[in-house]
């Protein structure tokens, strides 16, 4: 397998009666999503993907990623959630955080529409101009605020620098098969169009349209990528948890939940792997938080974040658990050099590999932790190739769907994102909104 759980280091934590204890509830919940049983069922388009993707869209990204590359130095990527998050997640884990910095024959890739900030515009627009720019527009429906505006500011950009036509050929928007503001205006200005499946909800969809041609762009090659889901989907697809990592996961993390332990800390010891942890945020906090239940999931980038977050890991309230995804071969070496004055004193490590130095960081911490009270889970990837990728991608969307059943929730809404909308659109003054807009003037008023 490309991927291993290692729960030496959470095992003092648990007794064995509970790992007996998750097997049954592990056993409803492998039935409840197999059977599509379960609340959410509408969603589980992801379940299959790797297997049932649309094999004509999938040549069309491939057309369009080639088309891209060569016809512009800029791809700008508009979304928010996980129409931006998986894709970015993956060009940084497969090429670099620094991607854009790198000497290269792809275009640079940046990400808009996942704020509402003027100077991030501002600057995206400077590094624009005077180059040739793409864009893809992701959104299911087209009227999500943040995605929406972004769209406007840099269609109008396009258009007054090729004109209405030239715009068109480097627009490309993935939205509804039919249906939706974004599709119905796609069709009718001649834009070449991706699917969101209505199967899939955002933040497992970066499997489909949505990350794929992104990543795509980027020279991922995303064959392999598929490659790794579709091993990962025939793997974990038995709920023995003697045999299943991503099942014993998903118990483990629920286990220890039940235990107090309520705040989950992913944790990366490479910049490569901050993204990922971003998209793994959005994956587990939205499926998980709701009902007044879930799982707090939070992250961290070692060694760097030892020197802030450390000394409350180490030392703080004891509700916390920490999981840690380790690539075993990173595919690099760095040997520090030696000192003849050894001014720093570390000429122990003259010789050394950067990666073994880091190794040994790890291990120490995961001691350190452990004696400290916070259990630890270890994720062991093979290597930094897209088809281990593929495969962890897949591993935390099973283990995340199985894991909200085993919670009780429904994983695949998110009812608490809207309540923030309304309130930013009545004080907007959006039509329709008036009374909640004169009830939350009204509140503002009082703080004053």
């Amino acid at each position: 397998m490309s991927v291993r759980l290692i729960d030496t280091y959470a095992k003092p934590f648990l007794s064995e009666k509970e790992y007996e204890y998750m097997q049954a509830q592990l056993n409803a919940a492998h039935t409840t999503l197999q059977e599509r049983s379960g609340a959410g069922n509408a969603f589980l388009g992801w379940v299959d993907l790797p297997r049932d993707y649309d094999k004509e869209e999938y040549a069309r990204i491939k057309k369009a990623a080639a088309k891209i590359q060569k016809s512009c130095d800029v791809f700008i990527v508009i979304g928010i959630g996980g129409s931006y998050l998986g894709a970015r997640a993956v060009v940084e884990f497969l090429k670099s955080p620094l991607y854009n910095n790198l000497k290269k024959d792809t275009p640079d890739i940046y990400f808009s529409g996942c704020n509402i900030s003027a100077s991030n515009m501002q600057e995206l627009l400077a590094i624009c101009e005077g180059r040739d720019v793409c864009i893809n527009v992701i959104s299911k429906s087209g009227t999500t605020t943040e995605p929406a505006v972004a769209f406007r500011i840099f269609r109008e950009f396009l258009e007054k620098k090729y004109g209405t036509e030239g715009a068109r050929e480097r627009i490309f928007v993935t939205t509804d098969r039919a249906r939706g503001t974004l599709k119905g205006f796609a069709d009718a200005m001649g834009y070449e169009t991706f699917v969101v499946p209505d199967d899939v909800g955002g933040r497992f969809s970066v499997l489909s349209a949505v990350g794929l041609l992104p990543i795509a762009v980027s020279g991922v090659e995303i064959d392999e990528l598929m490659a790794g889901a579709t091993a990962a989907r025939e793997a974990l697809a038995e709920p023995d948890l003697t045999k299943n990592d991503c099942y014993k996961y998903a118990a483990l993390r629920n286990a220890l939940s039940r235990r107090g332990k309520t705040t989950e800390i992913l944790v990366g010891y490479e910049p490569y792997l901050q993204m990922l942890t971003e998209w793994w945020k959005q994956l587990y906090g939205e499926s998980e938080g709701k009902d007044g239940k879930g799982i707090f999931p939070a992250s961290v980038i070692f060694s760097t974040d030892l020197h802030s977050l450390g000394q409350y890991i180490q030392d703080g309230v004891r509700n916390l658990f920490e999981t840690v995804v380790w690539v075993k071969e990173s595919g690099t070496k760095q040997p520090i050099p030696h000192d003849p004055q050894n001014i720093d004193g570390l000429n122990f490590l003259s010789g050394k590999d950067l990666n073994y130095v880091n190794e040994m960081a790890k291990q120490g911490t995961l001691f350190a932790h452990v004696d400290g009270g916070v259990p630890n889970l270890v994720i062991e990837l093979e290597d930094r190739s897209p088809r281990s990728l593929g495969y962890l991608l897949y591993f935390f969307e099973k283990a995340c769907a199985i894991s909200g059943y085993l919670l009780g929730v429904n994983p695949f809404d998110q009812p608490g994102v809207e309540a923030y909308k309304k309130n930013m659109f009545a004080l907007l003054g959006k039509p329709g909104y008036e009374e909640q807009k004169n009830a939350l003037e009204a509140r503002i008023s009082a703080q004053k």
